[in-house]
């Protein structure tokens, strides 16, 4: 009934009004704008909090398996080192003439004048056997 009597009701056409009227229709259409750039900002805001948020997962990512490389080279490093440290060892003993004679006569199988070799089996030799002959 309310819209029945709002009908029915003729406006006053005087310069108050309309220009109440267009502040009304101004202050809607800034109201509009004001929405719409809010909704751009918050878009624009959503989207570079998505690419910053999947940026530092993938470096988080990349940094745990540098890491993990790292952990692995300070191993094989280490390793490297023994390696090295035997290797000069045996430098050492090669320079030694009684250590090259032993090693010609175990590895060569060259005695000196009215000497014997006898070369005895290993117990990794026996155990090999030993599993060659259960496979079978």
């Amino acid at each position: 009934m309310s819209t029945n009597k709002n009908k029915n009701v003729a406006k006053i056409h005087s310069s108050y009004i309309k220009q109440q009227e267009a502040n009304k229709i101004s202050s809607q259409r800034r109201k509009k704008l004001l929405y719409r750039r809010l909704t751009v900002f918050f878009v624009f805001v959503a989207v570079v909090s998505v690419f910053m948020i999947t940026t530092i997962v993938s470096q988080s990512a990349a940094l745990g398996e540098k890491k993990e490389e790292k952990v692995k080279l300070a191993h094989q490093l280490k390793e490297l080192e023994q390696s090295e440290k035997a290797l000069n060892e045996e430098i050492v003993r090669l320079h030694d003439e009684e250590y090259l004679e032993k090693l010609a006569r175990r590895d060569y199988y060259l005695s000196e004048q009215g000497e014997i070799i006898f070369k005895m089996p290993d117990e990794t030799d026996e155990k090999e056997k030993k599993e060659n002959e259960s496979a079978q």
